[in-house]
């Protein structure tokens, strides 16, 4: 079995990423490809895309917003992402257990003796007219008839696990301060959500989850789709694919599945500095995250900063704040480096046009 080293793996993610070069596909294609991208931070996709699609600006997803195509919904890991309205509707009921055995996990002695499916039915029959709601709106809709828990509790498990909800347009909007409106995912797109199939003996959007994150992630471990997708049941969907993967192994002696067409680029193909949001795709869907970060600076992966990728990895994190871009390195930088550092850096605060006057380096 080939085994592949952490730079072939590193350089594997990026191109699969759109980070080895920028994609010229569209928006909506792009969020299809990456299976979404993480978004509870409503301005960091922003970044995110332009750093993967060539000539990116704000308003082709503020227009994808808008235009119903791009949704803002709970989905992986119970985190808020941006995805198409189609892998939304698609994947929706697949994940439905697991969002609502997250949050009545972390809400277990606040929700006891709540029946989820007797509140799902009153909640969605408040949201019946139409008209979109905050969570506290819906809470208190509902609270002559639970007046018990917590109300945060209480629209945790409406809003991110009982009733599938986009969040509306202006939140997530190009510069957009906006509070978190939500609607019934099928009334903003005008479309069903597919059902789970029952009894049924494969598991078809599984499959295809396990296709889609390969194309976007791969080659990776199973332990990796777990960590990226939060779903524990894919074992049998992925044996029911096995057959269409090639299998490899890392230096550790890991078995990573991968599909069979998808680039696997040289190790020594040359990576250029990208700008990553925080909580980016690359970063966050492993399990294993050695590939393109150090075991030391695995917490900047979780605590919301962002990062600065040099040659394929992540070498420095960086700012916005009072007119000044500043960069952080986690490691000396040679002038080469640096100065590439500082040419994507001007390219960056082009884009995000805040009017930033000073561009530089500090300390860690």
């Amino acid at each position: 079995m080939t085994v592949l080293s952490a730079r072939a793996l590193n350089r594997a993610t990026l191109a699969r990423q759109h980070l080895l070069e920028r994609t010229t596909a569209p928006v909506q294609e792009v969020v299809a490809h990456l299976a979404g991208l993480q978004a509870q931070e409503p301005q960091e996709p922003f970044t995110g895309l332009w750093a993967r699609q060539r000539g990116f600006t704000p308003g082709l997803l503020d227009r994808a917003l808008t235009d119903r195509h791009v949704v803002r919904t709970h989905l992986m890991r119970r985190t808020v992402h941006l995805v198409t309205a189609d892998d939304a509707l698609a994947w929706r009921a697949r994940h439905d257990a697991m969002l609502r055995g997250r949050v009545l996990a972390t809400y277990r002695s606040e929700l006891a003796g709540i029946d989820p499916d007797e509140l799902a039915a009153a909640g969605r029959a408040v949201m019946a007219d139409g008209r979109p709601r905050t969570m506290a709106e819906l809470v208190q809709a509902l609270q002559d008839r639970w007046p018990g828990p917590p109300r945060r509790a209480l629209g945790e498990l409406l809003v991110a696990a009982l009733v599938p909800m986009a969040q509306l347009p202006p939140r997530g909007l190009w510069r957009t301060t906006a509070g978190v409106r939500n609607l019934p995912l099928d009334a903003w797109t005008g479309r069903d959500l597919a059902p789970l199939p029952e009894g049924a003996d494969d598991d078809p959007v599984g499959q295809q989850l396990v296709r889609r994150y390969l194309a976007a992630y791969g080659p990776a471990s199973t332990a990796d789709l777990r960590s990226w997708s939060g779903l524990a049941g894919l074992p049998a969907a992925v044996k029911a694919v096995r057959d269409e993967l090639v299998t490899f192994r890392d230096e550790r002696g890991r078995v990573l599945l991968d599909l069979p067409d998808a680039p696997r680029p040289s190790p020594d193909t040359p990576a250029p500095v990208r700008f990553l949001p925080a909580f980016d795709n690359a970063i966050l869907g492993y399990r294993d995250r050695s590939r393109i970060i150090d075991d030391a600076d695995l917490g900047l992966s979780v605590a919301g900063l962002r990062a600065v990728l040099v040659d394929g990895r992540v070498a420095a994190t960086w700012t916005t704040r009072d007119r000044r871009l500043g960069i952080t390195p986690l490691r000396p930088l040679s002038p080469q480096e640096r100065g590439a550092v500082e040419e994507e850096a001007h390219a960056l605060a082009a884009f995000l046009d805040q009017g930033i006057d000073d561009i530089g380096f500090t300390a860690p």
